[in-house]
């Protein structure tokens, strides 16, 4: 029988058994003592049947609340016993099937857990993930070997893990921003995103060990190089050796020697030309070791400023070891490219300040920035987006800059632009 079926029965019974209750005590006694017998014959009834009702609520709420218990603790194995009312029968094998549903889709995301952790363990790639507090709550073993030598980081604040590393890596980490960056031999590519998972902020690093892959595209930069050198070279010779024939046509003909000069010139043109883009390419290859002297960096900037304008800022009086004539032509190649970027003089901004043993030098535009391809690429000798770039200058800042010592990240600008950093020892 239905439970609402019983219930409605039980209080019909109580109904008509309280209705003749009171016939017969009006039948026999007077009115107030015949309604006083009447409650007195209708309250077992009425008790029976609310204890009758009470015990099977109190049952299936029993039934019930461990069900719920011990699914908010994870345990979706307990069934309950489908007896009873149909009704309740029914919403114990509702219960059954949700909690075999959910137990279901619980095993098949712990086992897509599983194969997506051995993924990221196994990856390349460090990964870090942060909370708001800046303490680690996920890493893979490329990040516990990178930042602690392989000991464990999970649980630790970042600030604590950071204390050891380069302290480059630790200047990008908090500008929060997407960067390659250079440690001893190796070199980084670092990408940083922000994210919430409810509600809560959560901050996620990745970083790639560039080496290899930067390796494999030297090769194929330096077979481009070759290509485009022997390229120019041909495009040389061939008119060079068209104007001599001229010329000794001419030298012939009293009727065109006058052409002579003007043939000279030519394939003097031709020459200078040759020689010169001979020489970028020379003066990469050969690139002596810097003769360092202390200097102070106002001398650099003044020089260049002639040349390119840029504001200054910082500390421009400080001394480092500097080969002068080297960095007066990183300083250059880095505001130049800071020009060609499309960024306002005005807005091109070049800074050197002292942190720790170091000359922190950098140089900001607000030009058109780098793409993360770019940037991935822009320290490869010979790669250049520009049509007639020689993909030389930043790869020679680079070179001057670790011969002092020093190492050199790229960086975009907060609000557009680029941001280079060098390090130099002081």
């Amino acid at each position: 029988m239905r439970l609402s079926t019983r219930i409605t029965a039980v209080i019909a019974l109580t109904a008509i058994a309280a209705l003749a209750a009171a016939y017969l005590a009006l039948r026999i006694l007077p009115n107030a003592a015949a309604w006083a017998l009447a409650a007195l014959l209708a309250a077992p009834v009425v008790l029976w049947s609310a204890h009758a009702i009470i015990a099977r609520i109190a049952e299936l709420q029993a039934d019930l609340g461990n069900a719920l218990r011990a699914t908010r603790d994870g345990d979706y194995g307990l069934r309950l016993v489908v007896r009873g009312d149909r009704e309740i029968a029914e919403l114990k094998r509702l219960y059954n099937e949700l909690a075999d549903a959910v137990r279901a889709d619980r095993h098949d995301i712990h086992n897509k857990e599983i194969l997506l952790d051995t993924v990221l363990q196994r990856t390349p790639m460090a990964m870090v993930l942060l909370n708001a507090g800046d303490r680690v709550i996920y890493s893979n073993a490329t990040a516990r070997e990178l930042l602690a030598a392989g000991d464990r980081i999970d649980g630790r604040l970042l600030a604590g893990i950071l204390a050891s590393v380069d302290s480059s890596l630790r200047d990008i980490l908090a500008t929060r921003n997407d960067a390659l960056f250079h440690a001893g031999d190796e070199t980084f590519h670092i990408t940083q995103r922000m994210f919430r998972v409810h509600t809560q902020q959560h901050r996620l690093i990745l970083l790639e060990r560039l080496t290899p892959e930067l390796r494999r595209q030297e090769v194929n930069v330096w077979k481009k190089a070759i290509r485009l050198i022997n390229h120019e070279i041909n495009n040389s010779i061939a008119p060079i050796s068209s104007l001599f024939h001229s010329a000794r046509r001419a030298q012939n003909s009293p009727r065109h020697r006058h052409r002579l000069d003007e043939i000279y010139d030519l394939i003097e043109e031709r020459l200078t030309f040759l020689r010169e883009f001979l020489e970028s390419y020379a003066q990469f290859a050969r690139l002596p070791e810097p003769h360092k002297e202390r200097t102070p960096w106002k001398v650099i900037f003044d020089t260049v400023q002639t040349i390119y304008p840029f504001r200054v800022e910082g500390q421009p009086d400080l001394e480092a070891g500097l080969d002068r004539a080297q960095m007066q032509q990183v300083v250059i190649n880095l505001v130049k490219n800071a020009h060609e970027s499309g960024s306002p003089a005005e807005e091109i901004l070049v800074s050197v300040q002292r942190a720790g043993t170091d000359c922190v030098l950098r140089v900001l535009d607000r030009g058109r920035g780098m793409t993360e391809d770019v940037m991935r690429q822009a320290l490869v000798a010979f790669y250049t987006t520009k049509p007639s770039g020689t993909g030389l200058g930043l790869a020679l800042c680079n070179e001057v800059i670790e011969a002092h010592g020093g190492r050199m990240r790229l960086a975009p600008r907060e609000g557009g632009g680029t941001v280079v950093t060098c390090w130099v020892p002081a």
